[in-house]
């Protein structure tokens, strides 16, 4: 991770194809475009390895949780639950089409509590979406038996976990709805894009009209086509799908360098006490994009963190304080900050979380540190890193004969 990275000559001809064609829009233009039709060949491509019926792709990671919550008719004053850890466009997504976002602990795992999702259930609930951060999984099954026992939709946010799998379904594909990011720095990119699989028709069907302006897709003359709802533009562009199509082909060999360089770095620190190891869900297998651990106490972390990049470790990251990815620097989130007026319920429903007491997440963020693993590191580089980076830890630990 970042598909960026091995960039090659197989993104460059599917690209190459849709620029001599000059025809850069996924719907249209058909005597034009030359039989090129990147967006539908990626959908297909992504679909067969997902291992779903339907693929539908969007703009962006954001949009494709966007699309999904819509697929469900999601909306005002519903709930959805969602991890105190994430990225912003979780809650972003929700927010967008007037839902609220319900804030619940993570577990060692770094996702989803389903204990505290349990508890945090309530009659507004409508969906529970759970985010599969730095390349790992929730605990599915339990999360699924929820949404079963409640009448919840399960929406999985996998924009960071393309790849891994849960009791042999690949992520995205366990629950009603998943959702994938291919923005740049994820494990594969389409430069900007995302993507949407589900084995439901009618969600598809919700997704493919609603993020072309409502277009039903019926015929062959777009300006003829109907509008059976509401729509918004969250369309991919044929150059973006270019990209996406070229490295979803390569994903397996991706996949295949990360957990190579994963392992390598995880072999050192297994020799260092005192640390122990984010929890993989029974039946999970990571992407194998982040290495994650936990120190002691919240001191140490951020004091090994400084030290790994004093030290020239790039892409080793403390969540605890990050402005982005961890909710205690949400507070544009909490305090409802917002240019356009946000509906009351919203605003009611957020401001109840301000007082919520999330220990059980800063016990686990606070001693968290998570090693990006990247794919154009050379043997050398990464048997180098893992030395260094278990020679940093080990200062603050204690090392096993």
């Amino acid at each position: 991770m970042p598909g960026f990275e091995l960039f090659g000559a197989l993104e460059r001809e599917e690209t190459n194809k849709v620029l001599r064609t000059g025809v850069l829009m996924r719907y249209g233009f058909d005597g034009l475009r030359q039989g090129q039709w990147k967006a539908k060949e990626m959908e297909k491509a992504l679909a067969n390895r997902m291992g779903v019926k339907h693929a539908q792709l969007l703009s962006s990671g954001t949009a494709a949780l966007t699309v999904a919550l819509c697929a469900a008719e999601i909306g005002a004053g519903d709930e959805v639950i969602m991890p105190t850890f994430t990225f912003v466009a979780s809650f972003e997504a929700i927010l967008s089409v007037g839902a609220i976002p319900v804030l619940v602990d993570i577990d060692d795992s770094l996702t989803l509590d389903p204990k505290a999702v349990e508890a945090a259930i309530s009659s507004k609930t409508k969906a529970i979406m759970p985010v599969h951060m730095c390349g790992s999984m929730a605990n599915l099954r339990a999360l699924s038996a929820l949404c079963k026992e409640h009448n919840l939709f399960l929406i999985e946010d996998a924009c960071q976990a393309i790849g891994g799998s849960y009791e042999g379904k690949p992520l995205g594909s366990y629950g009603d709805m998943g959702c994938f990011s291919f923005d740049y720095v994820k494990t594969i990119t389409c430069g900007e894009g995302g993507a949407l699989i589900t084995n439901n028709s009618k969600f598809q069907k919700h997704a493919d009209h609603y993020s072309d302006h409502g277009h039903d897709h019926v015929g062959n003359d777009r300006g003829k086509e109907e509008h059976p709802f509401l729509g918004y533009n969250f369309r991919i562009s044929e150059l973006n799908a270019a990209v996406g199509l070229a490295q979803i082909r390569r994903l397996d060999d991706f996949l295949a360098i990360q957990k190579a360089n994963y392992t390598i770095i995880r072999n050192e620190l297994e020799k260092v006490s005192n640390i122990t190891f984010r929890a993989v869900p029974e039946g999970g297998i990571e992407n194998y994009s982040f290495l994650s651990f936990f120190l002691e106490n919240r001191e140490e972390a951020k004091r090994v963190q400084t030290e790994l990049t004093d030290a020239g470790v790039d892409g080793c990251f403390y969540w605890f304080d990050n402005n982005w990815h961890y909710y205690k620097k949400w507070e544009h989130l909490l305090e409802a900050k917002s240019l356009g007026k946000l509906p009351k319920e919203v605003i009611h429903g957020i401001g109840k979380q301000k007082s919520n007491n999330f220990a059980a997440s800063d016990n686990w963020m606070g001693r968290n540190i998570s090693v990006l693993i990247k794919l154009g590191w050379s043997s050398e580089e990464v048997s180098k890193r893992a030395q260094t980076i278990a020679e940093v830890v080990s200062k603050h630990t204690r090392t096993t004969p």
